[in-house]
């Protein structure tokens, strides 16, 4: 049996998310690449302005989602009526009687879970972007389940309303029945 490491030698350890292989790794040079040496999984991937890039392109989401939710993405006009639809209409539509939990799965899945993911990406990542340190709070623990967050959780309720700022952005907001629709 070895002797485990004294606490203060564990803080540059870091774990295969693959394999488990744990390597002692220091500073990896911009550009330079961290691999597993049993698996080949790559550790880390410095790269030159990371964090002003991820929190850009949050902030970016933020105010698209926004707009998404307020502006009308469905136009529909038949005989001379027209019907204008936008997210905030489709979470009310349902908040009467027994459709209220629906109403609050709606807002939740579309609107909330995805914009307080977007906030969380700032709050953590945007002091250091500046060079402070990060806030309270701004950690994931240890890191032994960050591998778990990648493409999942809040991710899953950001998609519709990605794809309803895509199809105001591309201009298929209009949609109309038989010969009379708009194009």
């Amino acid at each position: 049996m070895t002797n485990p490491l004294p606490p203060d030698d564990l803080g540059d350890l870091v774990a295969c998310p693959t394999c488990d292989a744990l390597h002692r790794l220091g500073a990896v040079p911009v550009g330079a690449r961290a691999k597993c040496t049993r698996c080949g999984t790559v550790l880390m991937a410095p790269r030159a302005g990371a964090m002003t890039r991820i929190v850009m392109l949050a902030a970016t989401a933020l105010v698209l989602m926004v707009a998404a939710v307020f502006f009308p993405f469905l136009d529909l006009s038949a005989a001379g009526l027209s019907q204008h639809s936008s997210v905030l209409d489709a979470i009310t539509a349902f908040s009467d009687g027994l459709l209220l939990p629906l109403s609050f799965a709606v807002a939740l899945l579309i609107v909330i879970l995805p914009a307080l993911r977007l906030l969380a990406i700032l709050y953590a990542i945007a002091p250091m972007m500046i060079g402070y340190h990060p806030l309270p709070h701004a950690s994931l623990g240890d890191g032994r389940d960050l591998h778990r967050w990648r493409g999942g959780g809040a991710g899953q309720g950001c998609r519709p309303g990605h794809g309803v700022a895509w199809a105001g952005l591309l201009g298929l907001r209009r949609a109309g029945a038989g010969d009379r629709a708009e194009r």
